[in-house]
């Protein structure tokens, strides 16, 4: 099977079931933000020096492939997407992402005022993963605003792992310093 269908020649692309909306369509722009988003912890992980970062940052990509597999359903097809076994971000998800920023909160690191990012290219490809969350969740609040979103804990998931990049960004900085 080639990766080449052409299907998307004439400026659409397909959701799960065979739903075809145009490449511009705001369902497409959020669950593109948050491939985007996917990519650039890709990044961020491979630029990593902690096994702490590069390890929790492989479940949250995991965690993003839930999420956009739920953003790339349109809203009449989301019952049986969940009946077809699979999952939808739940509050656990988040819960998850709370822990872990706490456990970050709970160690020595540095969070005075606004970060410059660039102390390093590990903290840089955090903060630069976290812009791109940020766009993602305003994606996600337009198709919420829109009528267009049945879970709104994406927003909150979305919401909370941009608050854990900026920390991972400054755990990172403070590892480099000796903080």
């Amino acid at each position: 099977m080639s990766i080449t269908t052409k299907t998307g020649d004439q400026g659409t692309c397909g959701l799960m079931y065979n739903r075809r909306v145009s490449k511009a369509h705001p369902r497409v722009e959020a669950y593109g933000c948050v491939d985007e988003l996917n990519a650039a912890l890709g990044l961020a992980r491979a630029t990593a020096s902690h096994d702490f970062v590069r390890d929790n940052l492989l479940v949250l990509q995991k965690d993003l492939i839930t999420l956009m597999g739920e953003l790339a359903t349109a809203p009449e097809d989301l019952a049986r997407y969940a009946k077809d076994g699979y999952a939808l971000v739940s509050p656990d998800m988040t819960a998850k992402v709370d822990r872990l920023a706490q456990e970050i909160e709970g160690q020595k690191v540095k969070l005075q005022g606004w970060a410059t990012p660039g102390a390093s290219v590990a903290s840089a490809a955090l903060d630069m993963a976290r812009t791109v969350c940020r766009r993602a969740e305003r994606r996600v609040c337009a198709l919420h605003e829109a009528g267009q979103l049945q879970n709104p804990e994406i927003i909150v998931f979305l919401n909370r792992l941009s608050d854990l990049l900026w920390l991972l960004a400054r755990w990172t900085e403070t590892r480099l310093t000796g903080g």
